[in-house]
């Protein structure tokens, strides 16, 4: 199990200081990020957390998965690794 995890669902006022703070109850908050759209600069719903450790990450699972966080329930799992997209950039062949 890893200390970062994946949070989505999330309503799009909430900021990185509110994931962490949310997340400070279970323990140390490495870092706290809600992603960003780069075209319109608005969240996308969802974020990643860092814990301090695997212990607090399952407990944060545990007590947030599924929970109600300024009107929408969230979805709090283990991050994975992004997957990687195959292709060479798609160009037509002549």
């Amino acid at each position: 199990m890893g200390s970062k995890l994946y949070v989505g669902n999330l309503n799009y006022r909430v900021g990185d200081a509110d994931l962490e703070r949310t997340f400070a109850a279970y323990g140390t908050v490495k870092s706290a990020q809600v992603v960003m759209d780069r075209a319109t600069g608005r969240s996308r719903g969802f974020g990643f957390v860092e814990m301090g450790s695997d212990q607090e990450a399952q407990a944060a699972i545990a007590g947030l998965n599924g929970k109600e966080m300024d009107g929408r329930n969230l979805m709090v799992n283990e991050a994975r690794p992004p997957e990687r997209r195959g292709g060479t950039g798609g160009g037509r062949r002549y």
